[in-house]
């Protein structure tokens, strides 16, 4: 049987980390409980013993780690701009401090200023996407999902939402269309094959029960070959024949012709607005390039009763993502964008600009750092992210490793875990930080992480 002698006490510990650290004592005591039951778990795996001292100072070290923030800052080496494990679209601090000078204190969330009444926290942004929409109102939720699942409920609880068995999609986090519609209450109706859909398919299914017909943008994969769909006007003109609501589940919606800023030829939802579905829902913060958040346009009616729905109080938007949302509003214009909307700046970011920061990058690098790790600038091409834009490779520029001791795990691990948490990938048996989702502020940040390998 094992000797645990060399396991210290908690109050042990508790008597050696520092007395400032910015964490609950009964989180500091959980942290430490944990560290613990891990090495006395690793005592009974080894066959040599552990050393009081060497036990002790590892579960001090990893006690200050744990007790540090979890939300970090990182670089995003991965080339993805909208990368949902790292928070989809980026911001930057001038952004956060414009909105954190009106977020100080009080804000007139739910307030009319004018009458002196209670507001409606949807008006600072109603008016605003329904102009860029051209649409009769819009509504903002927590995220796209949310307003998918609350349009439905609204729309079709009890009864049947008509949806083609090729847009029957499903997205990360294991978001699926059909599992929406059966949360929402209503009874999915599918029709037509995966490749090939008709739409005597949709109106040979039509019944007194249809409630909804749904079109989903299939906006994380394409199906190519022997392949046929409905075109939206003829599926609108279908519903209005029918008195049937048609909405529109666009996923990655985006404000601007993504054609004209040569990202990908991605439908503008005022465009998609003009063939007059009764309702549209998008992400706000993929191409748009907001907070979290999903946005319902359309039939002011309609919206009318989704607002009213009991739904939307529990998916109903903060003060935060609201005034976050307000600022990236600003961001457009007809036909472009300011710097403040710094997702799309990234994605229009030109290679010949990443060449330049990463040759930056290679002059802030010791020599000897680079010939250990073998490193130099090459041509790479990345994807949007959050399947957004799934077929558009954007060209872009990357740093590649092919270390000495070829050991790329432990480099990866070593960046993602260095004082500069930088993230990266490994293909081919090389390992690449690309340049495409890196600030120019951070290319300093960058090569000092590099340098402390």
């Amino acid at each position: 049987m094992k000797d645990f002698k060399n396991l210290p006490s908690v109050s042990q510990v508790l008597s050696l980390v520092p007395k400032n650290l910015k964490v609950h004592d009964k989180f500091l005591t959980t942290i430490i409980r944990n560290e613990i039951k891990k090495n006395r778990t690793l005592l009974l795996k080894k066959n040599k013993e552990l050393t009081k001292e060497r036990i002790l100072n590892n579960i001090i070290k990893n006690v200050m780690i744990k007790s540090d923030y979890s939300l970090k800052n990182i670089i995003n080496g991965t080339g993805i701009i909208l990368h949902t494990g790292f928070g989809r679209s980026p911001f930057t601090g001038k952004i956060f401090k414009r909105i954190s000078d009106r977020l100080d204190g009080y804000v007139n969330l739910e307030f009319n200023l004018i009458n002196g009444k209670r507001g409606d926290r949807q008006d600072h942004l109603r008016d605003h996407i329904s102009s860029i929409c051209n649409s009769e109102s819009a509504l903002v939720v927590n995220n796209n999902a949310a307003a998918v699942l609350l349009s439905i409920n609204e729309i079709a609880s009890e009864g049947e939402v008509i949806v083609s068995r090729g847009q029957l999609v499903e997205i990360g986090g294991s978001f699926r269309i059909p599992e929406i519609i059966e949360k929402s209450g209503s009874k999915l109706k599918e029709v037509g094959t995966t490749n090939r859909t008709h739409l005597t398919d949709y109106s040979n299914a039509i019944t007194k029960n249809t409630k909804l017909l749904l079109w989903v943008h299939t906006s994380n994969y394409v199906v190519k070959g022997f392949v046929k769909s409905v075109p939206l006007p003829e599926l609108i003109k279908l519903g209005k024949d029918n008195n049937i609501p048609v909405m529109v589940d666009w996923g990655s919606g985006s404000f601007l012709n993504m054609q004209s800023l040569k990202i990908a030829d991605e439908l503008p939802i005022s465009l998609l607005m003009k063939q007059k579905p009764d309702l549209i829902t998008f992400s706000g913060d993929k191409l748009i390039g907001g907070p979290q958040s999903g946005i319902i346009i359309g039939n002011k009616k309609i919206l009318k009763r989704i607002q009213s729905n009991s739904l939307y109080r529990v998916l109903r938007c903060d003060k935060i993502t609201i005034a976050f949302m307000e600022e990236i509003l600003k961001s457009f214009k007809i036909d472009n964008f300011s710097e403040n909307n710094t997702a799309l700046k990234m994605l229009t970011t030109k290679r010949n600009v990443l060449k330049k920061r990463g040759d930056k990058v290679l002059k802030l690098l010791s020599k000897k750092k680079i010939m250990d790790f073998r490193i130099k600038l090459v041509e790479s091409y990345v994807q949007a992210g959050s399947g957004s834009l799934p077929e558009k490779k954007i060209e872009s520029m990357a740093l590649s490793f092919n270390p000495k001791n070829n050991n790329l795990d432990n480099l990866s691990k070593n960046l993602r875990t260095g004082r500069i948490p930088v993230v990266g990938y490994i293909s081919k048996n090389n390992f690449y930080i690309d340049l495409k989702a890196v600030f120019s502020h951070q290319l300093i940040k960058l090569a000092e992480a590099i340098e402390l390998l």
